[in-house]
């Protein structure tokens, strides 16, 4: 036995095109984190007397130094290939630990 052909579908009526939507304006990401807009710090530790680089908003100390010279050279390179800004706390006098001007 053959079996019967398919059926054609009837056509279907075209909807009306429906007008273009308003593109929104894209929003800006919000960073979150250390990372998001964040300094290196300089600062000395009490505890050894070393430098250590850390960046805004983090626990985690990226590296320690003997000197702040060895520092400043370390995070100055890091600065310039991210894009950040340098901070040093002041290790002694009356400013101790508070960031210093430049």
């Amino acid at each position: 036995m053959a079996k019967p052909a398919p059926k054609a579908k009837p056509a279907e009526a075209k909807k009306p095109a429906k007008p273009a939507a308003k593109k929104a304006a894209p929003k800006k990401e919000e960073k979150k984190g250390p990372s998001a807009g964040a300094s290196y710090h300089l600062s000395k530790r009490a505890s050894d007397n070393k430098w250590q680089v850390f960046l805004t908003g983090s626990d985690k100390v990226i590296k320690t130094f003997a000197t702040k010279a060895e520092a400043e050279e370390y995070t100055k390179k890091m600065a310039a290939n991210t894009g950040r800004s340098i901070l040093t706390h002041a290790s002694k006098g009356a400013s101790k630990g508070k960031i210093q001007k430049r």
